[in-house]
């Protein structure tokens, strides 16, 4: 495993801001990316933020997002060293609240609206369909590395689902289509003195922004589909457009964008496992993860 060059990397980022040192301070860390605070000498901060492929194109995202008038925090500098990029940033402060719902609606309203750019990998019905097919291939990866065995019951799930994938994904390119910013929680959504700003574009792609508003709620607790329909119902309200609102693929929008959602996730968690992290001790918990949206996509997709 590379081993984390955020030393040399934030060494390289203030070089080119013509800074010399700075006093690092943890804000969050995990194994593929970490944010911290800087200090400099004259007592003014910038945010450091480092990733690992395949969170490495984010500084293209939020400078397109900037371009295009999407409220996100300003890339002060940003390289790339051996697969890992780093990130100076504007440092937003303390936040003044939590987002709710309707800050929700109101950034995804904008984030929505705007025009898509050529950068940004697409998600189109036909992406969309080979998802169960793609996690299939994780799967037989995983198989050959001697992990997830005797666990027959997430290949027959997806292959279930693969079956009906063509049916069911009908629909993805009605409106919204566009912006797709996938990491669309309350904490990417910072609130602070000066208005609100969106965080986390590391795997923003163009496609379904149902998708988005289904993530807003979380995969923690189970899904809840007369929730996700009050908050598209607000979603419209707010300016977004009324076929949110749409049925599609047979199934109410609501349904069609909290199983597709799971499925993208579960499709990317056996990506993580084989490749990103490849790490079998992390084994049980990506499958139990896996197990439960795979429930959930064959409920909500109706399958």
């Amino acid at each position: 495993m590379t081993t984390n060059p955020s030393v040399e990397l934030l060494d390289n980022l203030l070089t080119v801001a013509g800074l010399t040192t700075a006093v690092r301070e943890e804000v969050r860390v995990w194994s593929m990316s970490g944010v911290e605070r800087v200090t400099f000498p004259d007592g003014t901060t910038a945010i450091f933020k480092y990733a690992k492929k395949p969170f490495d194109s984010e500084d293209q995202a939020l400078r397109l997002a900037h371009t295009l008038g999407v409220p996100v925090p300003q890339v002060h500098a940003s390289a790339v060293l051996d697969g890992w990029l780093g990130m100076l940033m504007e440092d937003l402060g303390p936040s003044v609240r939590e987002a709710d719902d309707l800050d929700g609606v109101a950034a995804a309203v904008v984030l929505h609206g705007t025009r898509t750019a050529p950068p940004l990998p697409v998600l189109d019905q036909e992406r969309l369909r080979t998802l169960p097919a793609r996690a299939l291939e994780h799967f037989e990866r995983l198989r050959k590395a001697d992990r997830w065995q005797d666990v027959d019951d997430v290949e027959d799930a997806l292959d279930r689902i693969a079956q009906a994938a063509e049916a069911r994904s009908a629909g993805a390119t009605l409106e919204p289509f566009g912006w797709v910013h996938s990491e669309f929680h309350p904490t990417s959504l910072h609130i602070g003195e000066r208005g609100w700003r969106l965080l986390d574009f590391a795997r923003a792609f163009t496609g379904p922004g149902l998708l988005d508003l289904a993530s807003w709620h979380g995969t923690i607790d189970p899904p809840h589909p007369v929730r996700l329909r009050v908050f598209l119902e607000q979603y419209v309200t707010a300016g977004g457009t009324p076929d949110a609102l749409a049925p599609r693929g047979g199934l109410t929008a609501e349904n069609w964008a909290l199983g597709w959602h799971r499925m993208w996730a579960v499709e990317w968690f056996m990506e993580q496992s084989i490749r990103w992290i490849n790490d079998p001790a992390t084994d049980p918990a990506y499958l139990k993860a896996v197990r439960r949206h795979l429930t959930d996509v064959l409920h909500l997709l109706e399958i």
